[in-house]
């Protein structure tokens, strides 16, 4: 049965603590379409081609990590903007986002499910000492080859990562944090942690990295952002009894 739009806004926000954070966008409701959801369709980020897809699956709610009204962005809304808002409000569709809030969750967000993907025991916050932390650090259950953790990553992801570091050395106390969280390496070493993973990478990334005797991995942002919007879709479908489908736009950065 539908539920209401504004009920499943309400529970998503405090499910995730959307509140919590000061974010370079608008969390949850960005766009309103119509006021009951049935159909559910997830995907990383609010583009093009991700709006069309729900519009042809006669989708409610669009649901997504990357959304729109992103900090320092123009305001006036031609072009791209334009096109985008036009798709959404032409079918009715609802636009619900996330950034931070499902990167940080503990159980559904980006970080809990890649580190539950690869077999990460006893995550914890790698900034622990911030309320808006959202890297971890965990470790394997025993220590394993960095190829071997790459080729993993590489299995799950579809994509060839970036590594820095001997191949055949072990790494078993793992920092990571998806996206473009390059800037968390310093966190990382600070935790002591053998490899650090997230999606992208900079040039002085690889200098840390090399200097500090640690392993570095870019995964890919989308590659590594993927499985958080599912898992939400997903426990969103369940609660509700609503249809879900997760829609996988390529890229490869």
């Amino acid at each position: 049965m539908p539920v209401d739009l504004d009920q499943l806004v309400a529970y998503t926000d405090e499910l995730l603590q959307a509140g919590r954070f000061s974010d370079y966008c608008p969390n949850g409701l960005q766009v309103q379409g119509r006021p009951r959801v049935q159909r559910i369709v997830s995907g990383v980020t609010a583009c093009q081609l991700l709006l069309d897809a729900a519009a042809e699956l006669a989708a409610d709610l669009v649901l997504v990590h990357h959304g729109f009204f992103w900090r320092g962005e123009p305001q006036p809304v031609v072009g791209m903007k334009r096109r985008r808002l036009g798709t959404l409000l032409q079918h009715d569709l609802s636009l619900l986002a996330y950034h931070l809030p499902l990167d940080a969750h503990p159980e559904l967000g980006n970080n809990a499910r890649l580190g539950a993907l690869l077999g990460i025991l006893e995550p914890e916050d790698l900034d622990a000492g911030s309320p808006e932390s959202v890297g971890s650090v965990g470790r394997l259950p025993e220590p394993l080859r960095a190829a071997d953790l790459v080729a993993r990553l590489e299995s799950l992801t579809g994509r060839a990562p970036l590594h820095i570091g001997d191949p055949d050395q072990p790494v078993q106390r793992i920092a990571w944090c998806t996206g473009a969280a390059q800037s968390y390496i310093g966190a990382a070493v600070a935790a002591g942690a053998d490899l650090f993973l997230t999606g992208e990478a900079s040039e002085q990334t690889v200098h840390i990295a090399r200097e500090e005797g640690m392993h570095f991995v870019a995964a890919g942002h989308h590659a590594t952002e993927r499985y958080g919007v599912q898992a939400l879709g997903e426990h969103l479908a369940a609660r509700f009894g609503l249809d879900h489908r997760f829609v996988d736009i390529d890229n490869p950065v």
